[in-house]
């Protein structure tokens, strides 16, 4: 479903056309020029995506209470996440973990950077994995030089 567009300026302007937008469309995409991009949603189709967000967690968290229902969440990754294939099975089952637990943390603390951070951290992972070149180049011993005590950014 393609999401309407419309200026920041139309919230003032035209605030009338633009609540019926969004109660037609269930969001509106606010575009900005001065400052990030908003969406625009009724209470009801923000409680409902909570919802299915909250219902997707615990689903996903209830199933990898047994070692059948780990398997079953390991065999699904590459069809979500074909780049899945390239990480070992240590690493697809450490995926899996930091998946539910980021999962959790989205609907239970309302903090979705972190499932963000989690796909973005292993499909980097998996892209090194993918490259035979740039995974040798990255596993490769360090030279035996010190270069001192890394510090804090």
């Amino acid at each position: 479903m393609d999401t309407p567009t419309v200026p920041f300026s139309d919230l003032s302007k035209h605030s009338k056309e633009v609540a019926e937008t969004v109660s037609r469309a269930h969001r509106v995409h606010i575009r900005r020029r001065d400052g990030e991009d908003l969406y625009l949603t009724t209470a009801r189709h923000d409680r409902e995506r909570e919802e299915t967000a909250s219902v997707v967690a615990h689903l996903l968290s209830a199933l990898v209470l047994s070692e059948v229902g780990v398997r079953a969440v390991e065999h699904a990754l590459p069809a979500v996440f074909s780049w899945a294939r390239h990480l070992s099975a240590d690493e697809q089952r450490e995926f899996v973990r930091d998946l539910v637990d980021a999962t959790k943390d989205a609907v239970e603390l309302d903090v979705h950077a972190t499932l963000h951070r989690v796909i973005a951290e292993w499909r980097a992972t998996a892209r090194i994995l993918a490259d035979p070149a740039l995974t040798a180049s990255l596993t490769r011993p360090l030279p035996d030089e010190d270069h001192g005590e890394v510090l804090a950014p």
